[in-house]
């Protein structure tokens, strides 16, 4: 569980490696701190006003803190010892002490963090979309932090991001414009058409405008009179424009909606765990490129079933990149994230660069992406079983699948979703379609 705070200058400098720094008259740095491991978590320090490098924290600061900055870093204090309630009481205090909006977004997340480890689902939403509405809080900050993968997998969180896909007054529009600009770039001709359904609409109104009245006259009969026949067939072309118009206008809207809840899929999916063969943890938007993981989801012994027939083919899958991703029913294992310890993993991975937007630019290279590949192997190990549960559910209702159905889903390169299917996949099948890694066809998907 992630918390946000304001740390120390003391702790901040024995983690330079990790901090990013936001240009402010007063330099604030922000990054992320395990309090029990060497992953990263958000945090935000004052440089003009912390005590030097060399000093530490006074006892009394222990139980008294007087500004909101002093607050945070208290409850930051208490939270990496084990002591969620006092630190829960601490970023309170902070919100109470008029803070600024950078010590009100620490407080607000940090409070967040504490309620999800207390299983205090709706009280963590609250916290997050008052930080979202108010400080400007990314929502992939939410989606990136593995200490909320408890909240993630509540029903709050459903609704959370729902709300935010929308958009609206009470929680803002940031992750809305995101995934917009995403939609855009899978629709580009979108924009074009809504130009030109509102322009020919208000032409066809226009000529309705100055047609009903020749109709009228038309119908009234007399000197000079229209014929009545041809105003009726313009005043019906004009009408049945608009409605047309209006209906084409109306489905792009709805494809708009299902193609931006099908990008929160998607994102979703990429902020998804999984343990490597090498103990090593990464997120599945870091497999993009390198891997086609396909996800193996029902009751045991049909996972393990499934797992066996893939054996038998396991070098021609192994060409394509085929990464089997099992996924069984109600599984109560916590291979890596669990409520008790703040995140420790109950296996110890190997040392990671923090997970977000600054290590997706640095997998770009190379070097990263090849050490990565030589890890890759024929099959990986969900962490957070209940996150990766709750979105399989999500595609299952998306497709018109009974929720708990024993499901296949295999992704492609670029770590959408190529097909999926009830049962056991066919492998035979799925080596004809799919291509070698080193195919032209594979380059295309990337």
């Amino acid at each position: 569980m992630s918390a946000v705070g304001i740390a120390p200058l003391a702790a901040v400098a024995a983690r330079q490696k990790h901090l990013l720094c936001c240009p402010r008259p007063r330099v604030w740095f922000a990054s992320r701190i395990h309090p029990c491991s060497h992953e990263s978590r958000l945090l935000v320090a004052a440089s003009s006003s912390s005590p030097s490098p060399s000093s530490s924290p006074s006892p009394s600061s222990e139980t008294k803190a007087g500004t909101a900055e002093s607050c945070v870093n208290l409850g930051l204090s208490f939270f990496s010892k084990g002591r969620v309630k006092e630190a829960l009481t601490q970023f309170e205090n902070a919100l109470a002490l008029d803070p600024s909006p950078t010590e009100a977004q620490a407080a607000l997340y940090n409070k967040a963090c504490c309620h999800a480890y207390r299983g205090e689902g709706k009280k963590a939403s609250e916290c997050l979309r008052m930080a979202l509405r108010d400080y400007n809080l990314k929502f992939s900050t939410i989606l990136n932090d593995p200490d909320l993968a408890s909240l993630r997998a509540l029903p709050e969180f459903k609704e959370l991001q729902e709300e935010a896909r929308r958009g609206g007054e009470d929680i803002g529009y940031g992750f809305r414009r995101d995934l917009k600009l995403i939609s855009e770039v899978q629709a580009p001709f979108r924009g074009v058409r809504r130009f030109f359904y509102v322009a020919l609409t208000a032409a066809a109104g226009i000529a309705t405008f100055f047609t009903v009245p020749r109709l009228v006259r038309a119908i009234n009969g007399g000197d000079g009179a229209p014929d009545i026949w041809e105003t009726a067939a313009n005043a019906a072309i004009n009408i049945g424009g608009i409605v047309i118009l209006v209906a084409l206008f109306t489905w792009d809207n709805k494809k708009e909606e299902e193609q931006l809840t099908q990008i929160t899929r998607d994102e979703t999916l990429s902020r998804l765990p999984l343990r490597l063969s090498t103990n090593r943890i990464v997120e599945l938007v870091q497999l993009r490129d390198t891997a086609r993981p396909v996800i193996l989801a029902g009751k045991r012994e049909v996972v393990s079933k499934a797992i066996e027939k893939a054996d038998r083919f396991r070098t021609e899958l192994l060409k394509r990149g085929i990464l089997l991703v099992p996924v069984i029913w109600g599984e109560e294992q916590r291979t890596s994230i669990e409520g008790k310890g703040f995140g420790v993993p109950t296996k110890k991975a190997t040392s990671l660069p923090s997970i977000g937007d600054d290590f997706e630019k640095r997998t770009q290279s190379i070097t990263a992406k090849s050490r990565l590949k030589s890890e890759v192997r024929f099959k990986a190990e969900v962490v957070s079983p209940d996150e990766w549960e709750r979105w399989i559910l999500d595609q299952q209702k998306s497709e018109g699948v009974n929720p708990g159905d024993d499901v296949y889903i295999i992704l492609r390169l670029d770590g959408r979703v190529r097909r999926s299917g009830k049962g056991i996949p066919d492998w035979q099948q799925i080596i004809k379609e799919v291509p070698p890694m080193e195919a032209f066809l594979s380059k295309l998907e990337r």
